[in-house]
């Protein structure tokens, strides 16, 4: 069963459009770049996703860009 922290601060980062610092959901996905079907499984990239907890605006980064 899952527990809730509620000593954990959010993790806040700038949101373009809310246009200042707000609390964001950050996640790591495993997203497949190729469109061709006999390459995808060799075309997956570890991505760093971020919404924003306010308005909902996601970005997403490619990990091996950072």
């Amino acid at each position: 069963m899952a527990t809730q922290n509620h000593n954990f601060q959010a993790i806040t980062e700038s949101c373009d459009q809310c246009g200042r610092e707000t609390p964001h959901e950050v996640s790591v996905q495993i997203r497949t770049e190729s469109q061709k079907r006999e390459n995808a499984e060799f075309s997956r990239e570890p991505y760093r996703v971020t919404e924003c907890e306010i308005c909902g605006a996601e970005s997403s980064q490619r990990m091996n860009n950072a």
